[in-house]
């Protein structure tokens, strides 16, 4: 099973980024879905998740009304739609999936495959 992160880059204060994020090797269509970032000396954190059904989000209040996060399940993938970006948003950004049901999104022991990780860097 692999995911593979892309999208990230470097922006200015205040634009946008599109991170999506193939799935191979196994369908995750009833699994939930998340991101997750990591700054430089900092904890990796959640940013947001999604249901299997693609009917329910959860978001960090960090990102909340800014993030955007959806899914394809008939590619297989999931992306998060980033607006009014802040330097403070700057971080490898990481999607991860659930091996089984969605739940205890905000938990990272919750996900059982991660990606490679794709940078965005907000300048000022």
């Amino acid at each position: 099973v692999q995911l593979q992160a892309y999208g990230g880059g470097l922006v200015q204060a205040g634009g946008s980024l599109r991170l999506s994020c193939a799935a191979s090797g196994r369908t995750f269509s009833s699994n939930g879905m998340g991101w997750w970032r990591q700054a430089p000396g900092k904890e990796r954190e959640f940013v947001a998740a999604i249901r299997g059904s693609g009917l329910t989000t959860y978001y960090a209040d960090s990102v909340k009304g800014r993030f955007t996060i959806s899914r394809d399940n008939a590619k297989n993938s999931v992306y998060l739609q980033m607006n009014s970006l802040k330097p403070e948003d700057t971080a490898v950004y990481y999607c991860a999936a659930q091996g089984f049901g969605s739940g205890m999104f905000y938990l990272r022991g919750a996900y059982d495959y991660w990606g490679q990780g794709t940078q965005v860097t907000v300048s000022s």
